[in-house]
Formats: C-alpha cells, structure tokens, sequence
C-alpha cells in the first residue's frame, strides 16, 4: 500500500514538475527594460508639466523642439560634425589601446617601463590638458579627436592589460612547450583568452569617448551638437536643450548594444561560461 502511495505521489510531482518550472520562468529582459522606460518617461511627462519651462521640460515638449530642429536641418549637420571627431578619436583609442595593453601585460620589462603612465594617465584629470591641447593643435578638428582618444584609450588599455595578467599561466605553457614563438602565443593564446576583458574596456571607454566630445566642443571650436547645448540654454530653451543630450545618451547606449553583440559574435564561449545564454 505504501509503495503505491509513493509510486501517485512520484506521478504527481512528475506533472507538476514541468508547471512548477514554467511558473519560475523569468521574466525577460526586454520587457522589463520596457516597462522601465514607459514607467519613467510617463512620470516625467507627468510631473514635468507642473515645472517652468526655464528649469526643466517633458518629453513631448522635447519632442517637438527635436522635431523642429531636425526640419530646419540644424540637428543633422550639428550630429554630423560631433559625430567625425568622435568616430576617428575613438577608432584610434582602440587601434593603439589594444596592442598597447596585450604587450604591456604580456611582456614585464615593458610593463615595468611603461605601466605606471599609463595608470597616471588614467587617473589624470585630462580636462586640465585641454588649453595646452588647443595650443599645440588648435581649435578645429585634429584637437578635438586629441580629446577624445586621450579620454578613451586608457580603460581600453588598461582592460586589456589586466585581461592578459588573468591568464592562466597553463595555457602560455602549453604554447611554450610547442615551441611557439612570443608573436604566436599571444596572437593564439593569449588574445582570445583577453577578448571578454577588451570589449569590456572598450564599453567602458565608449562613455568617456562620448564625455569627451562634448568637452571638446565646449573648450574648443563651439560646434556640434555641443553647440546647440550651450546656445539654447544661453537662450533658456531647456527643451531643446534636452535634445542632443537625449541624442547623445541614446548613441551611447546603441554603441554598448553593438559592442556586445560584437562579443557575443567574437567571443561566444564567455557567454556559455556565465550561464547569460540560459536566461
């Protein structure tokens, strides 16, 4: 009697099983990301209503001051030319950030000449340079791409330095006892196992690249989209104010969406490991 007791109940847990599972299904996150933004866009275009116009706006009003701007062509040639400098200055910072980490970290005399300027550059106040910058390279574009690649390079860097200091020392063995030469362990060995650490460097340096174009056109030439920042606040339009700072929030989210689709492409397996391609 018992083992047919045990026998319904093993059933029954059987077909509950799969609804069980289904109900702990998790929530996706596109969907919370969504309701996320309807909840804080609907808040502020409520709220934001009730504010004066001089000290803040909604999204409607921001909307229609995007509309009018995109129109009267103002915004396209504005996004364009911020958009120049920040694609060279942040296309340098990873060509030059990348090998610059991987021989850093690969190689200790390097590391030992070079590594303590790249941790001050990090952590300089690079802000400061930028009247010395206009001097040696002007108010037009080559100092504005200065600016940006100087902001940015150092995560990616960095990133890549510590990536190649977090491998495991087994695997440059094995290349080793294959007699590979330096060149081939870290383009085979040492370069894949770093992947995950770049594209991190690399989205982090995608905010301060995006900082540092507007730096640029505040301290230098007044352009861009930085431009129509500071002429529409001088003006006390805080709508339209808010246009390009949307615009350059939304580009760099966009950017941190691409670069991790790229990692999912390049490097799949980190996906695997962290369990990300379950949920």
């Amino acid at each position: 009697m018992t083992d047919v007791v045990d026998r319904q109940g093993e059933g029954a847990a059987n077909k509950a099983g799969p609804i069980d599972a289904e109900r702990r299904r998790p929530v996706p996150a596109w969907i919370i990301t969504v309701a996320s933004l309807v909840t804080l866009i609907g808040a502020w275009e409520f709220f934001g209503r009730d504010v004066n116009p001089v000290f803040g706006s909604y999204p409607t009003a921001i909307l229609e001051a995007g509309i009018a701007l995109a129109r009267s062509g103002k915004l396209w040639s504005a996004l364009l030319e911020s958009l120049q400098p920040f694609a060279v200055g942040y296309a340098l910072a990873i060509v030059v950030g990348v090998p610059l980490g991987l021989v850093t970290g690969r190689f200790r005399t390097l590391e030992a000449a070079i590594g303590l300027y790249i941790t001050a550059g990090y952590a300089m106040p690079l802000v400061a340079l930028v009247p010395l910058l206009v001097l040696w390279l002007g108010l037009g574009f080559k100092v504005k791409v200065a600016i940006i690649f100087l902001l940015s390079v150092f995560p990616i860097c960095i990133n890549t330095w510590l990536g190649v200091n977090a491998v495991p020392k087994t695997l440059i063995e094995v290349g080793k006892s294959f007699v590979a030469p330096n060149a081939v362990i870290l383009r085979r060995i040492i370069l894949p196992a770093t992947l995950p650490y770049i594209m991190a460097g690399i989205r982090l340096a995608v905010g301060r690249a995006v900082v540092a174009m507007v730096i640029a056109e505040f301290f230098t030439s007044i352009s861009g989209l930085g431009a129509i920042i500071i002429t529409s606040a001088n003006n006390f339009d805080t709508a339209t104010t808010f246009v390009p700072i949307i615009i350059i929030m939304f580009m760099a989210v966009a950017l941190n969406v691409l670069i991790g689709a790229i990692e999912r492409r390049v490097a799949p397996w980190q996906a695997e490991i962290a369990g990300r391609d379950q949920q």
